[in-house]
């Protein structure tokens, strides 16, 4: 009877050697699997972050009442900005600009403030004396909080618009939390 097996040339032994290396320097060098929840709490946070964010909570309250929630399209149910805690009357511009708007729209007095660079903040409701053309610094007061549109009582609502799309403004705020690939492994 003859053996299944059939000799083996150098070549074929060769190749079979390479292949076990390749797969012990996998095992050796792939880490085990970490736990998914482990790897969440040990992600940096927002706060850990060593870049400073771009703009200042116009509230002076860093709190979101209401979160941004991007519609589907551009004409779709959406929540374009997020409402903000205040504490006080005073609001804030969240950075340098030129004011772009004051006026109402609808039931609720706003200004828009252009940043440069296509990107603009609007807070409403906000009374507010300044002119359009009017500069303003990070930290001034632009306005006093008003009552109208669909913010809680003593909340704003902040906006932003990056080349006319509506962003979320915790990402310039450096209140975003960035998203964390967990390991593959199940």
């Amino acid at each position: 009877m003859r053996s299944p097996i059939r000799p083996s040339s150098p070549a074929r032994r060769a190749r079979a050697l390479a292949v076990a290396g390749i797969v012990f320097a996998v095992v050796l060098l792939v880490p085990p699997c970490a736990d998914p929840a482990s790897a969440r709490e040990s992600a940096p946070s927002a706060a850990d972050e060593s870049e400073a964010p771009r703009w200042i909570w116009p509230g002076g309250v860093p709190e979101v009442v209401r979160a941004f929630e991007a519609p589907e399209n551009p004409y779709g149910p959406g929540h374009r900005g997020i409402d903000v805690a205040v504490s006080g009357d005073d609001i804030l511009a969240p950075d340098d600009g030129v004011i772009a708007f004051r006026g109402v729209v609808v039931d609720r007095p706003l200004i828009t403030i252009d940043h440069g660079g296509g990107l603009v903040s609007t807070l409403e409701p906000v009374e507010s004396d300044l002119s359009p053309g009017a500069p303003v610094a990070q930290g001034s007061v632009v306005g006093t909080l008003a009552e109208g549109g669909h913010t809680p009582a003593g909340g704003l609502h902040l906006g932003a618009r990056l080349d006319g799309e509506y962003i979320n403004p915790l990402a310039l705020l450096g209140a975003l939390e960035r998203p964390v690939l967990l390991p593959c492994c199940g």
